[in-house]
């Protein structure tokens, strides 16, 4: 077995497409819970490691051990953590493995809470409902605008690595005091966005009326009046409450609901808001 490698390799734009479309198709390949993407962070990267420490060398297998460890952070993002970690490597060569495995370990956890956050949840939830409104009411570019949106999405993760690569360590510096910021924005303009979501999509009001002699009580007119969207607020709490509780499952609590709702509707207790 050969022990030196080479470490004056430089990438090129070939290189980075490479690792993008790897990136984009497979980076949950090997998946599993000991190390969850880390298999799939060494698959996207080995040819280029190779390129970098040559092929059967100590230094890969070495480099190969530290990147097979554990690793798991948003798709969206984990591109910039692979542009940094290459520039450093091509650099430092392995004397960066205990710095790479640093910053991997540092910036798995941020990225993870912004991309859901970002990607996973508020972009679905806001483009989501305005492309399906669209579509319910029979206009066609809601379909293609949700495809556009994930072709946006597509791109960003594409021109990220490149970025991030050639700003290598200086990426980390500059944004350390601004990643938990940007989490808790994110997470805070998502708890908006889930609670307008709720007051709109969640069409659902008591259609039950009392009759008292000749007086008739209607009931969502008097909830109106305290509260407007109550009903569909208490709904989405309940919901939120079932998946709280041992041994539920989103599956499970989607029957309830289904159940309920039928139930409560033969019953005219409940019907949907016009």
């Amino acid at each position: 077995m050969e022990t030196k490698s080479n470490k004056k390799y430089q990438l090129t734009d070939k290189d980075f497409r490479q690792i993008n479309i790897r990136s984009l198709f497979f980076n949950q390949w090997g998946w599993n819970y000991e190390r969850m993407q880390g298999s799939g962070y060494l698959y996207i990267m080995l040819p280029q490691l190779r390129k970098m420490y040559g092929d059967k060398t100590k230094d890969l297998r070495d480099i190969m051990k530290m990147q097979n460890q554990f690793f798991n952070t948003s798709n969206f993002f984990n591109t910039i953590i692979q542009g940094i970690d290459l520039a450093i490597e091509e650099k430092e060569g392995t004397k960066s493995l205990e710095t790479v495995a640093g910053i991997k370990s540092g910036l798995m956890g941020p990225f993870a809470a912004i991309g859901d956050s970002i990607f996973a949840a508020l972009v679905p939830a806001i483009m989501g409902a305005i492309a399906a409104n669209m579509a319910v009411q029979g206009n066609a570019i809601g379909a293609f605008l949700w495809m556009a949106v994930n072709f946006v999405i597509m791109w960003f993760r594409w021109v990220q690595l490149k970025f991030a690569y050639k700003q290598g360590v200086n990426l980390v510096t500059a944004m350390q005091g601004q990643l938990n910021a940007l989490t808790n924005a994110a997470t805070l303009l998502g708890v908006y966005v889930v609670g307008a979501l709720a007051a709109t999509m969640v069409n659902t009001k008591i259609i039950y009326v009392a009759h008292l002699g000749k007086m008739a009580v209607n009931f969502q007119d008097k909830i109106d009046m305290i509260m407007p969207k109550l009903v569909p607020a208490l709904i989405v709490g309940g919901i939120y409450w079932l998946l709280g509780r041992k041994r539920m499952t989103s599956t499970r609590a989607i029957f309830i609901v289904i159940i309920v709702a039928v139930a409560l509707s033969a019953l005219g207790v409940l019907g949907k808001a016009m």
